[in-house]
């Protein structure tokens, strides 16, 4: 199995902030803008919370309700009104997909979305920045993968219920394919949980920035056992020891800034199996 570190969501590039912590400490992942999709932030259900107003408040009325949105990864039901038939899902195209597909990506491989987050407060009914609150990486997902697409016309037709997502607004895109979410998942180890799904809250197991070597978002402390060993790196793109650092139980990392997927082969590292098993008890 592979466990691919994703990152999606709001951040200083797209979507120009983090995405919030709310003052209760449920995470909110906020779909990044995109003119070509036909969702709007208004439509969209955020922990309970319309979209459209978090990122009105957020923003300072830069990005609004009626702007759209690339809701990708798509994994809660509640977020949208649903056609029958409809599975959590993840579409990924272009240099990202190629890295995927070169790293043979497939079936029963397990996705870890993270993304940027900062805490906010609640004043006067509007959502504002926790002053003195810092941007961090943070996982707030998974999808294990259970079939892959390619984006066509005739995948629209054929399902019906995927039609809404923005990938198909890049039908032309020859490197453009939908992730389909397993219904339940399948690990070694795991007990039966669904095959997708988001965390709530915070919690400090989901952290992956730190401190303790530099400062900024991706500054990673990672698990001891995640460190370069026999010349294989764990993650994709972070082919040189420069970037790795042990600190006692921990392995430090500077995380490539504007990567989108980072590979990890439970090959050659399976105590992941177990870290993400664990991570997946938050849920319980």
């Amino acid at each position: 199995m592979k466990i691919i570190l994703s990152r999606k969501g709001f951040d200083s590039a797209s979507g120009g902030c983090p995405s919030p912590i709310l003052p209760d400490g449920r995470l909110t992942v906020l779909p990044i803008p995109d003119p070509l999709s036909s969702i709007c932030y208004g439509d969209i259900s955020m922990a309970g919370i319309n979209a459209g107003k978090l990122v009105e408040d957020l923003t300072d009325g830069r990005v609004g309700g009626t702007d759209t949105a690339h809701l990708d990864p798509d994994i809660t039901p509640e977020s949208l009104k649903r056609k029958r038939g409809w599975r959590p899902i993840f579409g990924q195209r272009g240099a990202a997909q190629g890295h995927l597909r070169n790293q043979r990506v497939g079936p029963g491989d397990l996705f870890l979305f993270y993304g940027l987050f900062k805490e906010t407060d609640k004043e006067e009914s509007k959502y504002r920045w926790k002053k003195s609150a810092v941007a961090r990486h943070i996982i707030w997902g998974w999808l294990q993968v259970d079939e892959i697409f390619e984006v066509t016309p005739d995948l629209a037709v054929k399902y019906g219920w995927m039609s809404y997502h923005p990938h198909f607004e890049h039908a032309d895109d020859r490197n453009n394919v939908i992730y389909l979410s397993k219904q339940i998942l399948k690990a070694p180890g795991s007990e039966a949980r669904p095959g997708s799904g988001v965390f709530s809250h915070i919690n400090p197991a989901l952290l992956l920035s730190s401190a303790r070597w530099g400062s900024g978002a991706s500054s990673w402390e990672l698990p001891g056992w995640c460190y370069p060993k026999k010349g294989v790196y764990p993650l994709s793109y972070h082919g040189k020891m420069e970037r790795w650092q042990r600190s006692g139980a921990t392995t430090l990392l500077r995380a490539v800034p504007r990567g989108q997927e980072f590979v990890l082969d439970t090959v050659h590292y399976p105590e992941a199996i177990e870290w993400v098993s664990s991570l997946l008890t938050l849920n319980a």
